[in-house]
């Protein structure tokens, strides 16, 4: 699709959402436009039934199917499978990601952190969809930096039950800190403290 139409849309399916994580999506994007959604098997949303902003904040709404087979429930634990918190808090982190690409954010999407989650519940193997809500308290561009920064509430809920809060979640866009030349040592070929706003 088109950057203006990808701007315009306030709902994607899951395979325009496949084709974010790949590069794909935007077919005109502009240069600086190097934020992606991770790839399966960390690819925590399946699709974005509706999103919608503008000024400082927003909302989005989204959901994944559970798999019998999901790879963590392999693994978390033998004989009591569970799917890890902390993938949900991850999913929390790639759709704000998400909402600040589509509000105009360039550059390449990192989690900052949040301040406080609170599970109530768990995702077993038999469940069927786990729900996202975010609130969008703050998205603000960083003129200074080009940087971008989005903060959001969000619960979480499987399959109509909310199982967990996070408050006060973080992402930061920022420019020339991709590495896209992996896995060849350059510039960006290792980690360190962010430059932004």
């Amino acid at each position: 699709m088109k950057y203006s139409e990808f701007r315009e849309r306030d709902h994607f399916t899951a395979t325009e959402i496949l084709a974010m994580a790949y590069g794909r999506l935007v077919e005109d994007a502009p240069r600086e436009f190097n934020s992606r959604l991770p790839l399966p098997p960390m690819l925590m949303v399946d699709r974005v039934e509706h999103i919608a902003g503008g000024g400082r904040k927003g909302r989005i709404e989204a959901s994944r199917d559970v798999r019998l087979d999901d790879w963590f429930f392999q693994c978390h634990f033998l004989g009591d499978p569970v799917q890890p918190g902390c993938l949900g808090v991850d999913a929390i982190w790639q759709l704000i990601g998400f909402y600040c690409c589509w509000s105009g954010a360039l550059g390449t999407g990192r989690a900052l952190g949040c301040g406080e989650v609170e599970f109530a519940g768990q995702i077993r193997p038999r469940d069927t969809v786990v729900t996202y809500e975010v609130d969008i308290v703050r998205y603000q561009e960083l003129p200074r930096s080009g940087s971008s920064i989005a903060i959001g509430d969000a619960r979480v809920m499987v399959d109509g039950e909310e199982i967990y809060q996070v408050r006060r979640a973080k992402v930061g866009v920022f420019k020339d800190i991709d590495y896209p030349d992996y896995p060849w040592p350059s510039k960006n070929a290792r980690g360190g403290q962010m430059e932004g706003g």
